[in-house]
């Protein structure tokens, strides 16, 4: 008799310890992407990465006329070259041309870096403020909502957010 009220005493323990247990975690969602978007910073960045885009464009753009006005120039007046004048332009003009081909690549690098540079400090104000409405909430856990199948709407955590972030 004294094991089995052992037994059910050990028992009723662990159900009030997995009961405590499970009061003390909060599990929340939040779609990341879906801050950052309505946040004014992001749109400000958004703008000075297609102005930084527009000015790396218009620049290939000038290389590319520069090296077409070059081809033109050089066809016109090679009649009238000497042989050796003719290796040093047409050396010239194939450089021109192998820095223009390359220039694709270097502009997405470019905005890539650019784009991580305006990026970061919006990235981190967005992390913050979940981080700080998750505290204030009593959320132990906040997930990306892009990963969930099924969730409450309660433990959407992005209206919280948006209300700290002072985006409507």
């Amino acid at each position: 008799m004294k094991k089995v009220l052992s037994i059910l005493m050990v028992a009723v323990a662990l159900v009030m310890v997995s009961s405590t247990v499970k009061a003390q975690m909060k599990i929340g969602y939040i779609s990341f992407n879906e801050v950052v978007a309505g946040m004014p910073e992001a749109k400000k960045a958004d703008s000075t990465l297609a102005q930084f885009r527009d000015a790396l464009i218009a620049n290939a753009q000038e290389k590319e006329t520069a090296l077409n006005e070059g081809i033109a120039k050089f066809n016109t007046d090679s009649t009238k070259m000497t042989p050796a004048v003719k290796d040093v332009k047409r050396k010239e003009l194939q450089q021109k041309l192998t820095e223009l081909q390359g220039e694709e690549q270097r502009i997405q690098q470019e905005l890539q870096k650019k784009q991580e540079e305006l990026s970061a400090p919006i990235q981190k104000k967005a992390m913050d403020a979940v981080t700080a409405v998750a505290k204030e909430s009593g959320y132990t856990h906040v997930f990306p909502k892009e990963y969930l199948i099924v969730s409450p709407p309660a433990d959407d955590l992005l209206p919280l957010v948006k209300k700290k972030l002072g985006i409507k």
